[in-house]
């Protein structure tokens, strides 16, 4: 009965030390030291033994359980140990990175709000534009350069019998006649805020980009209009001394028209290596054409209007401080030069 105890508790103790889980230690206990269990068997079997053997036999089956179950106990605590991470609670939590929104987003989100304050409401139109609205309607022949496969990215060569091809849209002036075909009767007053499409790439232009165009159809609109409305918001993007000035240029959309300048932020319009004279190009803007007007369904001699459409990356390009040198920086994958702005 020794033999078999001794043969017993070896075998125990070599299954306790093989174990890697605490739950297997667990079943290990049940089945040597449990209720039913082997140690326990050998237990109930002390009446078939002569008297005067039966309480050595008792002792050595209780020393081999109460070893087992201190070995079981002491691997117990050293599996804990190992799994268990050190916390301190007292710790303050590490904060995670936090993104900015896009430049361009900013830009999109300040230009609205400006414009906002004064009466426009604004509008989305498609990207992908029959030809129709981003030339004919827009007073453009045929024979115009902008219409050269060069300059505009076109989306499919079928023909539509009423608007021509499709057209990924060069500029948010599409969006005029369809606005005022949209409202019928005037007065409008809208900003419209889109991606544009060109065959251009250098350190000014790049093939998609957004572009916003403001359009105030109303009963007497003149030049006046137009140019506070600029000026209104030179100063509320780039500044107080910033100062906007009109020069004579050409577009088919409207006439007369503008190139749109605005004073030099590095030497406040006295002229400088930046911008030569003082000024800087900011983009184009004019009356609305009769037949633009005519186009939307709207009577050239009772109503007249204004527009201008310029780039948000060029805008903001020229905002006070931020000096960006290339506008493709603006989509660059390059951490290191979009967290500088």
């Amino acid at each position: 009965m020794r033999e078999e105890i001794i043969s017993l508790k070896n075998e125990a103790i070599a299954q306790i030390m093989e174990t890697s889980s605490i739950s297997e230690l667990e079943n290990l206990r049940i089945i040597y030291s449990g209720r039913n269990g082997k140690l326990t068997s050998l237990i109930k079997k002390l009446k078939e033994f002569p008297k005067d053997k039966r309480k050595q036999v008792g002792i050595l089956i209780n020393e081999t359980k109460n070893s087992l179950n201190q070995i079981i106990s002491s691997q117990k605590n050293k599996l804990s140990s190992s799994s268990r991470k050190w916390f301190d609670p007292t710790i303050p939590g590490i904060k995670p990175k936090l993104g900015n929104l896009h430049l361009v987003t900013k830009a999109i989100r300040e230009i609205s709000l400006i414009f906002e304050k004064i009466g426009f409401v604004r509008v989305r139109y498609p990207e992908v534009e029959w030809g129709y609205f981003a030339f004919e309607a827009l007073n453009m022949p045929k024979t115009h350069p902008a219409r050269d496969e060069w300059e505009t990215f076109f989306v499919d060569s079928k023909l539509n019998s009423k608007f021509g091809q499709t057209v990924l849209t060069p500029h948010t002036s599409s969006g005029q006649v369809r606005e005022m075909l949209r409202v019928k009767t005037p007065p409008i007053r809208m900003i419209n805020i889109a991606k544009c499409y060109r065959r251009q790439s250098d350190v000014s232009h790049t093939q998609m980009f957004h572009q916003f165009e403001g359009l105030v159809i109303d009963k007497d609109i003149s030049i006046i209009n137009l140019k506070g409305t600029l000026d209104y918001f030179a100063k509320n993007f780039f500044g107080n001394k910033r100062k906007t000035r009109l020069r004579p240029y050409d577009f088919r959309f409207t006439e007369p028209s503008f190139e749109v300048d605005i004073s030099c932020d590095i030497c406040n319009g006295k002229g400088c290596k930046l911008c030569k004279e003082g000024w800087l190009e900011l983009g184009g803007a004019g009356m609305v054409h009769p037949n633009v007007l005519k186009a939307g369904k709207i009577d050239p001699k009772k109503y007249s209007g204004f527009a201008f459409g310029w780039g948000v990356e060029r805008t903001y390009m020229m905002k006070s401080g931020i000096k960006i040198p290339d506008i493709r920086f603006l989509y660059s994958s390059d951490l290191n030069i979009l967290k500088q702005y």
